[in-house]
Protein backbone atom coordinates (compact mmCIF):
# COMPACT_ATOMS: atom_id res chain seq x y z
CA UNK A 1 0.00 0.00 0.00
CA UNK A 2 1.13 3.57 -0.61
CA UNK A 3 2.06 5.56 2.50
CA UNK A 4 3.86 8.91 2.86
CA UNK A 5 7.47 8.48 3.97
CA UNK A 6 8.32 12.03 5.08
CA UNK A 7 6.85 14.85 7.15
CA UNK A 8 6.51 17.06 4.06
CA UNK A 9 4.66 14.39 2.05
CA UNK A 10 2.34 13.82 4.99
CA UNK A 11 1.78 17.57 5.39
CA UNK A 12 0.82 17.87 1.72
CA UNK A 13 -1.72 15.08 2.16
CA UNK A 14 -3.23 16.84 5.17
CA UNK A 15 -3.52 20.02 3.08
CA UNK A 16 -5.33 17.97 0.43
CA UNK A 17 -7.56 16.54 3.17
CA UNK A 18 -8.28 20.03 4.47
CA UNK A 19 -9.21 21.36 1.02
CA UNK A 20 -11.45 18.38 0.21
CA UNK A 21 -13.25 18.40 3.56
CA UNK A 22 -13.83 22.12 3.29
CA UNK A 23 -14.97 22.15 -0.33
CA UNK A 24 -17.28 19.18 -0.93
CA UNK A 25 -20.36 21.03 0.36
CA UNK A 26 -20.12 23.41 -2.60
CA UNK A 27 -21.54 20.61 -4.71
CA UNK A 28 -24.70 20.69 -2.61
CA UNK A 29 -24.98 24.45 -3.03
CA UNK A 30 -24.60 24.07 -6.80
CA UNK A 31 -27.59 21.71 -7.01
CA UNK A 32 -29.90 24.67 -6.39
CA UNK A 33 -33.23 23.74 -4.81
CA UNK A 34 -32.44 20.01 -4.81
CA UNK A 35 -33.31 18.70 -1.32
CA UNK A 36 -30.32 17.67 0.78
CA UNK A 37 -32.00 14.33 1.60
CA UNK A 38 -32.02 13.45 -2.11
CA UNK A 39 -28.54 14.88 -2.65
CA UNK A 40 -27.27 12.62 0.13
CA UNK A 41 -28.04 9.38 -1.69
CA UNK A 42 -25.73 10.35 -4.55
CA UNK A 43 -23.15 11.67 -2.09
CA UNK A 44 -23.05 8.25 -0.39
CA UNK A 45 -22.72 6.43 -3.71
CA UNK A 46 -19.76 8.65 -4.64
CA UNK A 47 -18.07 8.04 -1.29
CA UNK A 48 -18.43 4.25 -1.61
CA UNK A 49 -17.12 4.21 -5.18
CA UNK A 50 -14.07 6.29 -4.25
CA UNK A 51 -13.24 4.02 -1.27
CA UNK A 52 -13.40 0.90 -3.47
CA UNK A 53 -11.22 2.46 -6.19
CA UNK A 54 -8.64 3.61 -3.63
CA UNK A 55 -8.57 0.17 -1.97
CA UNK A 56 -7.80 -1.67 -5.20
CA UNK A 57 -5.31 0.90 -6.51
CA UNK A 58 -3.31 2.79 -3.89
CA UNK A 59 -4.16 0.20 -1.25
CA UNK A 60 -3.03 -2.74 -3.39
CA UNK A 61 0.10 -1.51 -5.18
CA UNK A 62 2.34 -3.08 -2.57
CA UNK A 63 4.97 -0.40 -2.09
CA UNK A 64 5.59 2.45 0.25
CA UNK A 65 5.92 5.85 -1.39
CA UNK A 66 9.52 7.05 -1.29
CA UNK A 67 10.98 4.06 0.53
CA UNK A 68 10.53 0.81 -1.39
CA UNK A 69 7.91 -1.84 -0.77
CA UNK A 70 6.48 -3.81 2.08
CA UNK A 71 4.17 -5.88 -0.13
CA UNK A 72 1.15 -5.53 2.15
CA UNK A 73 -2.16 -5.08 0.35
CA UNK A 74 -5.79 -4.17 0.99
CA UNK A 75 -7.12 -7.76 0.78
CA UNK A 76 -4.38 -8.94 3.16
CA UNK A 77 -5.60 -6.34 5.63
CA UNK A 78 -9.19 -7.57 5.49
CA UNK A 79 -8.16 -11.24 5.75
CA UNK A 80 -6.19 -10.76 8.97
CA UNK A 81 -8.41 -8.16 10.65
CA UNK A 82 -10.14 -8.97 13.92
CA UNK A 83 -13.92 -8.79 14.16
CA UNK A 84 -13.79 -6.11 16.82
CA UNK A 85 -11.51 -3.97 14.67
CA UNK A 86 -13.85 -4.35 11.73
CA UNK A 87 -16.80 -3.43 13.95
CA UNK A 88 -15.00 -0.24 14.99
CA UNK A 89 -14.50 0.66 11.33
CA UNK A 90 -18.16 0.10 10.45
CA UNK A 91 -19.33 1.85 13.64
CA UNK A 92 -17.18 4.88 12.86
CA UNK A 93 -18.92 5.16 9.49
CA UNK A 94 -22.35 5.01 11.11
CA UNK A 95 -21.50 7.69 13.72
CA UNK A 96 -19.95 9.93 11.08
CA UNK A 97 -22.93 9.50 8.79
CA UNK A 98 -25.45 10.73 11.34
CA UNK A 99 -23.14 13.66 12.17
CA UNK A 100 -22.69 14.52 8.51
CA UNK A 101 -26.39 14.40 7.73
CA UNK A 102 -27.01 16.82 10.58
CA UNK A 103 -24.24 19.00 9.15
CA UNK A 104 -25.81 19.01 5.69
CA UNK A 105 -29.13 19.90 7.31
CA UNK A 106 -27.43 22.74 9.21
CA UNK A 107 -25.91 24.03 5.95
CA UNK A 108 -29.40 24.09 4.42
CA UNK A 109 -30.72 26.09 7.40
CA UNK A 110 -27.81 28.38 8.34
CA UNK A 111 -25.35 28.33 5.44
CA UNK A 112 -21.75 27.09 5.04
CA UNK A 113 -20.04 29.96 6.84
CA UNK A 114 -22.00 29.16 10.03
CA UNK A 115 -22.57 25.40 9.98
CA UNK A 116 -19.01 24.41 9.10
CA UNK A 117 -17.11 26.55 11.64
CA UNK A 118 -19.41 25.54 14.52
CA UNK A 119 -19.80 21.83 13.70
CA UNK A 120 -16.36 21.01 12.33
CA UNK A 121 -14.59 23.30 14.78
CA UNK A 122 -16.28 21.58 17.71
CA UNK A 123 -15.54 18.20 16.13
CA UNK A 124 -11.89 19.15 15.89
CA UNK A 125 -11.71 19.90 19.60
CA UNK A 126 -13.36 16.61 20.59
CA UNK A 127 -11.51 14.59 17.96
CA UNK A 128 -8.04 15.97 18.76
CA UNK A 129 -8.44 15.35 22.49
CA UNK A 130 -9.90 11.86 21.94
CA UNK A 131 -7.24 10.87 19.41
CA UNK A 132 -4.44 12.13 21.61
CA UNK A 133 -5.54 9.87 24.45
CA UNK A 134 -5.87 6.89 22.08
CA UNK A 135 -2.42 7.51 20.54
CA UNK A 136 -0.37 10.36 22.14
CA UNK A 137 1.95 12.02 19.61
CA UNK A 138 3.27 15.57 19.22
CA UNK A 139 3.82 18.43 21.65
CA UNK A 140 0.71 18.50 23.89
CA UNK A 141 1.18 22.14 24.93
CA UNK A 142 1.17 23.43 21.35
CA UNK A 143 -1.54 20.99 20.34
CA UNK A 144 -4.03 21.95 23.03
CA UNK A 145 -3.17 25.65 22.81
CA UNK A 146 -4.07 25.45 19.13
CA UNK A 147 -7.33 23.76 20.01
CA UNK A 148 -8.13 26.51 22.54
CA UNK A 149 -7.56 29.18 19.89
CA UNK A 150 -9.92 27.34 17.53
CA UNK A 151 -12.58 27.27 20.26
CA UNK A 152 -12.32 31.06 20.43
CA UNK A 153 -12.79 31.21 16.65
CA UNK A 154 -15.92 29.05 16.91
CA UNK A 155 -17.41 31.35 19.54
CA UNK A 156 -16.69 34.40 17.38
CA UNK A 157 -18.41 32.79 14.41
CA UNK A 158 -21.53 32.08 16.47
CA UNK A 159 -21.52 35.67 17.76
CA UNK A 160 -21.17 36.99 14.20
CA UNK A 161 -24.10 34.85 13.06
CA UNK A 162 -26.30 36.12 15.88
CA UNK A 163 -25.34 39.74 15.27
CA UNK A 164 -26.01 39.41 11.54
CA UNK A 165 -29.38 37.73 12.17
CA UNK A 166 -30.40 40.52 14.51
CA UNK A 167 -29.39 43.38 12.24
CA UNK A 168 -31.97 46.01 11.43
CA UNK A 169 -34.22 44.60 8.70
CA UNK A 170 -36.52 47.52 8.04
CA UNK A 171 -38.37 50.47 9.40
CA UNK A 172 -41.96 51.48 9.51
CA UNK A 173 -43.60 54.68 10.55
CA UNK A 174 -46.20 54.34 13.26
CA UNK A 175 -47.82 57.13 15.26
CA UNK A 176 -45.25 59.59 13.91
CA UNK A 177 -42.35 57.51 15.26
CA UNK A 178 -39.81 55.23 13.62
CA UNK A 179 -39.99 51.65 14.87
CA UNK A 180 -37.25 49.18 14.07
CA UNK A 181 -38.42 45.75 12.97
CA UNK A 182 -35.99 43.00 13.94
CA UNK A 183 -36.42 39.41 12.74
CA UNK A 184 -36.78 36.63 15.26
CA UNK A 185 -33.52 34.70 15.58
CA UNK A 186 -33.74 30.98 14.80
CA UNK A 187 -31.13 28.89 16.58
CA UNK A 188 -32.06 25.71 14.72
CA UNK A 189 -28.97 25.96 12.51
CA UNK A 190 -26.70 26.45 15.53
CA UNK A 191 -28.26 23.53 17.44
CA UNK A 192 -27.95 21.21 14.43
CA UNK A 193 -24.32 22.28 14.02
CA UNK A 194 -23.48 21.65 17.69
CA UNK A 195 -25.02 18.15 17.75
CA UNK A 196 -23.28 17.38 14.47
CA UNK A 197 -19.95 18.55 15.90
CA UNK A 198 -20.21 16.35 19.00
CA UNK A 199 -20.89 13.27 16.87
CA UNK A 200 -18.33 14.26 14.24
CA UNK A 201 -15.61 14.46 16.87
CA UNK A 202 -16.45 10.96 18.09
CA UNK A 203 -15.96 8.95 14.90
CA UNK A 204 -12.20 9.41 14.45
CA UNK A 205 -11.18 7.80 17.76
CA UNK A 206 -13.27 4.78 16.68
CA UNK A 207 -11.24 4.66 13.46
CA UNK A 208 -8.02 4.65 15.48
CA UNK A 209 -9.32 1.89 17.73
CA UNK A 210 -10.01 -0.18 14.60
CA UNK A 211 -6.34 0.20 13.63
CA UNK A 212 -4.92 -0.84 17.02
CA UNK A 213 -3.40 -4.21 17.91
CA UNK A 214 -2.04 -7.15 15.93
CA UNK A 215 -5.39 -7.58 14.14
CA UNK A 216 -5.67 -3.87 13.37
CA UNK A 217 -6.70 -2.58 9.96
CA UNK A 218 -4.56 -0.54 7.59
CA UNK A 219 -5.73 2.87 6.30
CA UNK A 220 -7.27 1.66 3.05
CA UNK A 221 -9.09 -1.25 4.68
CA UNK A 222 -10.48 0.96 7.45
CA UNK A 223 -11.52 3.49 4.78
CA UNK A 224 -13.46 0.79 2.94
CA UNK A 225 -15.26 -0.44 6.07
CA UNK A 226 -15.92 3.15 7.11
CA UNK A 227 -17.50 3.89 3.71
CA UNK A 228 -19.54 0.68 3.97
CA UNK A 229 -20.89 1.82 7.36
CA UNK A 230 -21.88 5.16 5.81
CA UNK A 231 -23.52 3.46 2.83
CA UNK A 232 -25.62 1.03 4.87
CA UNK A 233 -26.74 3.53 7.50
CA UNK A 234 -27.79 6.09 4.87
CA UNK A 235 -30.84 4.02 3.99
CA UNK A 236 -31.89 4.14 7.66
CA UNK A 237 -31.06 7.72 8.64
CA UNK A 238 -32.10 9.32 5.36
CA UNK A 239 -35.58 7.81 5.42
CA UNK A 240 -36.05 9.43 8.82
CA UNK A 241 -34.95 12.84 7.52
CA UNK A 242 -37.16 12.46 4.47
CA UNK A 243 -40.24 11.85 6.60
CA UNK A 244 -39.36 14.31 9.38
CA UNK A 245 -37.32 16.99 7.58
CA UNK A 246 -35.56 19.82 9.40
CA UNK A 247 -36.71 22.20 6.68
CA UNK A 248 -39.58 22.03 4.20
CA UNK A 249 -42.20 19.36 3.59
CA UNK A 250 -41.64 15.58 3.74
CA UNK A 251 -40.20 14.17 0.54
CA UNK A 252 -40.92 10.82 -1.12
CA UNK A 253 -38.48 8.35 -2.71
CA UNK A 254 -39.83 8.89 -6.27
CA UNK A 255 -38.62 12.50 -6.06
CA UNK A 256 -35.04 11.18 -6.28
CA UNK A 257 -35.66 9.90 -9.79
CA UNK A 258 -36.97 13.28 -10.90
CA UNK A 259 -33.59 14.91 -10.32
CA UNK A 260 -31.56 16.17 -13.27
CA UNK A 261 -28.35 14.54 -14.46
CA UNK A 262 -26.43 17.59 -13.21
CA UNK A 263 -27.87 17.24 -9.70
CA UNK A 264 -27.02 13.52 -9.49
CA UNK A 265 -23.48 14.07 -10.82
CA UNK A 266 -22.89 16.87 -8.33
CA UNK A 267 -23.94 14.54 -5.51
CA UNK A 268 -21.52 11.85 -6.72
CA UNK A 269 -18.75 14.42 -7.04
CA UNK A 270 -19.38 15.66 -3.49
CA UNK A 271 -18.98 12.12 -2.16
CA UNK A 272 -15.78 11.54 -4.14
CA UNK A 273 -14.24 14.82 -2.95
CA UNK A 274 -15.02 14.02 0.67
CA UNK A 275 -13.68 10.46 0.32
CA UNK A 276 -10.38 11.69 -1.15
CA UNK A 277 -9.92 13.96 1.85
CA UNK A 278 -10.82 11.23 4.33
CA UNK A 279 -8.61 8.54 2.82
CA UNK A 280 -5.70 11.00 2.66
CA UNK A 281 -6.19 11.78 6.34
CA UNK A 282 -6.42 8.13 7.38
CA UNK A 283 -3.25 7.36 5.42
CA UNK A 284 -1.29 10.17 7.08
CA UNK A 285 -2.40 9.07 10.56
CA UNK A 286 -1.18 5.52 9.78
CA UNK A 287 2.23 6.41 8.32
CA UNK A 288 4.94 5.58 10.91
CA UNK A 289 7.61 7.73 9.23
CA UNK A 290 5.47 10.88 8.96
CA UNK A 291 5.51 11.55 12.74
CA UNK A 292 2.12 13.24 12.71
CA UNK A 293 -0.20 10.76 14.38
CA UNK A 294 -4.02 10.79 14.43
CA UNK A 295 -4.53 13.80 16.72
CA UNK A 296 -2.40 16.15 14.62
CA UNK A 297 -3.51 14.80 11.22
CA UNK A 298 -7.15 15.09 12.23
CA UNK A 299 -6.62 18.57 13.68
CA UNK A 300 -4.91 19.81 10.52
CA UNK A 301 -7.52 18.21 8.30
CA UNK A 302 -10.16 20.15 10.16
CA UNK A 303 -8.62 23.30 8.75
CA UNK A 304 -11.53 22.53 6.45
CA UNK A 305 -13.46 24.81 8.77
CA UNK A 306 -11.47 27.79 7.53
CA UNK A 307 -11.74 26.71 3.89
CA UNK A 308 -15.51 26.31 4.09
CA UNK A 309 -15.93 29.64 5.89
CA UNK A 310 -14.02 31.36 3.11
CA UNK A 311 -16.23 29.66 0.50
CA UNK A 312 -19.33 30.86 2.32
CA UNK A 313 -18.04 34.39 2.82
CA UNK A 314 -16.29 35.11 -0.47
CA UNK A 315 -18.12 32.99 -3.04
CA UNK A 316 -21.64 32.45 -1.70
CA UNK A 317 -21.84 35.87 0.01
CA UNK A 318 -23.68 34.44 3.02
CA UNK A 319 -22.92 37.56 5.08
CA UNK A 320 -23.81 40.03 2.34
CA UNK A 321 -24.70 43.44 3.79
CA UNK A 322 -23.10 42.71 7.17
CA UNK A 323 -22.49 45.72 9.42
CA UNK A 324 -18.86 46.66 10.31
CA UNK A 325 -19.08 44.94 13.71
CA UNK A 326 -20.00 41.62 12.09
CA UNK A 327 -17.20 42.00 9.53
CA UNK A 328 -14.75 42.55 12.40
CA UNK A 329 -15.95 39.36 14.12
CA UNK A 330 -15.51 37.39 10.90
CA UNK A 331 -12.02 38.77 10.29
CA UNK A 332 -10.96 37.86 13.83
CA UNK A 333 -12.54 34.41 13.42
CA UNK A 334 -10.46 33.69 10.31
CA UNK A 335 -7.30 35.02 11.98
CA UNK A 336 -7.81 32.83 15.06
CA UNK A 337 -8.43 29.75 12.92
CA UNK A 338 -5.19 30.40 11.05
CA UNK A 339 -3.23 30.81 14.31
CA UNK A 340 -4.80 27.67 15.83
CA UNK A 341 -3.97 25.54 12.79
CA UNK A 342 -0.40 26.84 12.75
CA UNK A 343 0.06 25.84 16.39
CA UNK A 344 -1.36 22.36 15.73
CA UNK A 345 0.92 21.79 12.72
CA UNK A 346 3.94 22.99 14.73
CA UNK A 347 3.12 20.48 17.48
CA UNK A 348 4.31 17.69 15.17
CA UNK A 349 7.82 19.15 15.15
Amino acid sequence: MILPHSYMAALLLTVLSMICWGSWANTQKLTGKWRFELFYFDYTFGLMIAAIVAAFTFGSLGFQFGSGGDGFQFLDDLARAGRRNMAYGLGAGVVFNLANMLLVAAIAVAGMSVAFPVAIGLAMVIGVVGNYFVKPQGNPSLLFLGVAVVVAAIILDAVAYRAHSLKESGKEIKAGKTRHVVPRVSWRGIVLSVVSGVLMGSFYPLVEMGKQGDAGLGPYAISFLFALGVFISTFIFNLFFMNLPVQGEPVEIPAYFRGTMKQHLLGLLGGVIWAVGTISNFVVASAPDAHLGPAISYGLGQGATLISALWGLLIWKEFRGAVPKVKLYLTLMILLFAIGLTLISTAAL
